[in-house]
């Protein structure tokens, strides 16, 4: 090896000796890594998706693009299967209800530990976050055995799973709001109750205002979340009225799986996609116009 190659070498295996060793550097190989998962991820759920346009039953060789197992198969399509139509609306009403149920809970419960100073409120807190950090299954078991005996006026079936929903959702929404309001402080509520405002008035006209960017995307991660829970709805379950998509994914992968399951399945991941996008928009919207409102009113005082 001449002199000139070894001078060449040098510096560039200083270089990367310094990439690997030195902790300050440009996380590159985080970078590769973090692709490396999405790829990992994404590539089975878009082969799924690819396959629910294919034009025959195979769910491994191409045929050709087709909306077959959508709305043009008169038996087998989503459109057409009562029992996978079924499941779609099924998911639909307890994903909204889930929403209905958690999200003012949540609001509430937030709004309480933010305020609340004592020893309790740390029990409180834990109390919530419980249902959080349990596993879903010994939750649903849990319920199962509590809808069966103690509770059976309200028994197995569509309640029960909207109720089971709630519990797993509610801890969600309160985390989403309450670091909203860790964000706020209490200077702009103290500014209101100053100016003559009851704590309730200055609650309802300043931090719910505030809080509207959280509370909508707290509702919007609930929806995508529980429109396709599997463990909890299907240990709740009655009868096959009760069938979610998720269940029938489930059901179809142990028997022979139709193309339709793809299909039903690909749209449920553009409504949680739509879904989270969506909140996402009008949270970034709601910060900024609120943000610009208050900044001009501050403004507009007098010094």
């Amino acid at each position: 090896m001449s002199a000139d190659q070894a001078s060449v070498r040098g510096p560039s295996r200083r270089r990367v000796r310094d990439l690997l060793t030195n902790p300050w550097a440009k996380p590159r190989f985080l970078w590769v890594l973090g692709i490396a998962y999405v790829v990992w991820t994404l590539v089975p759920v878009m082969t799924a998706a690819l396959f629910s346009f294919n034009s025959t039953r195979s769910i491994s060789i191409w045929s050709g693009f087709s909306l077959r197992w959508y709305i043009t198969d008169p038996n087998e399509s989503v459109l057409h299967d009562p029992d996978l139509r079924h499941a779609v609306l099924q998911s639909l009403k307890l994903a909204t209800g889930a929403v209905i149920v958690s999200v003012p809970i949540g609001l509430g419960f937030a709004l309480a530990l933010d305020k609340w100073r004592s020893r309790a409120s740390g029990t409180a807190n834990f109390l919530m976050m419980f249902s959080f950090i349990t596993p879903e299954l010994i939750l649903a078991v849990s319920l199962f055995l509590l809808f069966l005996n103690p509770f059976k006026f309200i028994g197995l079936g569509t309640p029960s799973q909207l109720l089971g929903l709630g519990l797993l959702a509610i801890p969600y929404a309160v985390i989403i709001v309450r670091s909203r309001l860790l964000s706020l402080g209490v200077d702009l509520e103290e500014a209101a109750m100053d100016l003559g405002a009851s704590p309730l008035q200055a609650t309802r006209r300043v931090t719910l205002p505030l809080l509207s960017p959280a509370i909508f995307a707290s509702a919007g991660i609930i929806f995508a979340f529980t429109l396709d829970d599997f463990v909890m709805v299907q240990q709740l379950a009655r009868t096959g009225s009760d069938q979610t998509v998720a269940m029938a994914i489930y059901g179809a992968a142990r028997t022979a799986p139709s193309p339709a399951v793809n299909a039903i399945g690909t749209l449920m991941l553009i409504a949680s996609t739509l879904v989270i996008s969506l909140a996402y928009l009008v949270y970034r919207r709601s910060i900024r116009r609120h943000g610009a409102g208050f900044r001009a009113r501050r403004d507009a005082l007098p010094v």
